[in-house]
């Protein structure tokens, strides 16, 4: 089913009476893991009924903005995450985490501060490996994870040690996630779950640990099974999924599943209302930038500005150029973005200073600024610039200024 289908099915299909939200969501940006877009699981979703979702896609958060964008359209409340797998924890490509290692946790950030603790936190873990892993150790999760709501994802072993580290170090914001895959021992295994939460004092949230939005996605599912481990459908075996299960299920279902363990649904929904980070909060932020004697860094350019205006017009800077400089310079302002054009020019004028030949070319040429700052070489004088497309309000985005510079 693709997004445009499932957003057209994503009809409402009456009152709920159970409140539920799936946080553990794997997409098709889990590397040959998960089976479905984030589009199809947003809409899949609000259809189904669900209180919200959390996309998690193992060691990334590139899925997570396709299914905000997605989530928005359908209605559906929505919660940024990732699944944080720890090198310690899977010595082969398997979803079931090794029974020796750390479990796997997803981490749900609460605040626009903590989604940046968690970037850095992965920055961290694909800085130290080759591309396409992610190495990352239990200690680093310690050091970084402030104001990140975190569930547990159960393994053979090692549960009691993380629950203990994780528990001392972020008291309130813990949670044990427990699924019912549908096999031997669910049950037991359940009530097993639920007395190691009680032992360490942390709520069991319910999920289905969803790799696909759809029963009929499972197939799919195992073929991409299949290309991680080199291995055909005749020889997978158990590294198959035993049923087809893992889908997005409605509220009733997993209430019916988790009927001994009601504050584990209603446990998932108060971690939603607890992550109340939005993508929405995103804003582009420049660096600060050295400006010398000057109070700001729209004063800076402006000197710099004025400094570059009188190289380029030793006679006299013409009144047409005059007009485009202030109204340029007074969009900038507007607008805050004096800091990128100081450190293009910093990048040129070292450049220039190195013998490193360099041209500013695209739309930066509208610009009489840049003309004057000597990044581009389009004469305002002799031009009719657009500077509007090179910067816009009502486009509410940075300028993007290229410089080409010689491949030596």
């Amino acid at each position: 089913m693709t997004a445009q289908e499932a957003r057209r099915r994503a009809a409402p299909t009456g009152k709920q009476t159970i409140s539920f939200a799936e946080l553990a969501v794997t997409t098709n940006f889990s590397f040959l893991r998960g089976g479905s877009h984030p589009e199809e699981l947003a809409f899949t979703a609000a259809k189904l009924g669900l209180a919200g979702i959390a996309v998690a896609d193992k060691n990334t958060l590139a899925g997570v903005v396709r299914g905000h964008v997605a989530a928005k359209e359908a209605g559906l409340r929505y919660a940024v995450g990732c699944r944080l797998a720890f090198r310690d924890a899977c010595p082969r490509a398997s979803d079931q985490p090794d029974p020796g290692g750390t479990p796997q946790i997803l981490a749900w950030p609460t605040t626009r501060a903590a989604y940046g603790r968690l970037c850095r936190l992965l920055t961290l873990g694909n800085r130290r490996a080759e591309k396409g892993e992610c190495h990352l150790d239990l200690a680093d999760l310690l050091e970084w994870g402030e104001g990140l709501v975190l569930g547990v994802m159960p393994s053979n072993r090692s549960l009691d040690t993380t629950l203990a580290a994780l528990s001392d170090a972020f008291p309130g914001s813990v949670r044990l996630m427990a699924s019912f895959p549908h096999g031997a021992g669910d049950h037991r295994r359940l009530a097993l779950l639920d007395r190691v939460a009680r032992r360490f004092g942390v709520p069991l949230v319910a999920t289905n640990d969803v790799l696909y939005h759809a029963p009929e996605r499972r197939m799919l599912q195992d073929v991409l099974t299949c290309i991680r481990e080199k291995k055909t459908l005749l020889t997978a075996g158990r590294l198959l999924a035993a049923n087809a299960e893992r889908h997005l299920k409605p509220p009733h279902e997993m209430a019916r599943l988790f009927r001994d363990y009601p504050q584990a649904i209603a446990e998932s929904v108060a971690v939603l209302d607890q992550v109340t980070f939005s993508l929405d909060e995103l804003r582009y932020q420049y660096p600060d930038e050295p400006v010398g004697d000057a109070a700001t860094p729209q004063a800076a350019l402006e000197r710099l500005t004025e400094e570059g205006a009188r190289q380029r017009y030793p006679d006299g800077v013409p009144a047409k150029v005059r007009a485009s400089l202030d109204h340029e310079l007074k969009l900038i302002a507007e607008l805050g973005f004096a800091p990128y054009f100081l450190t293009v020019h910093d990048i040129v004028r070292f450049a220039r200073l190195k013998g490193i030949l360099c041209q500013g070319r695209g739309s930066a040429a509208n610009s009489a600024v840049c003309f004057v700052l000597g990044v581009t070489e389009v004469d305002p004088d002799r031009s009719d610039l657009l500077f509007e497309r090179f910067i816009s309000a009502e486009r509410n985005e940075p300028p993007d200024i290229d410089v080409d510079f010689e491949h030596e």
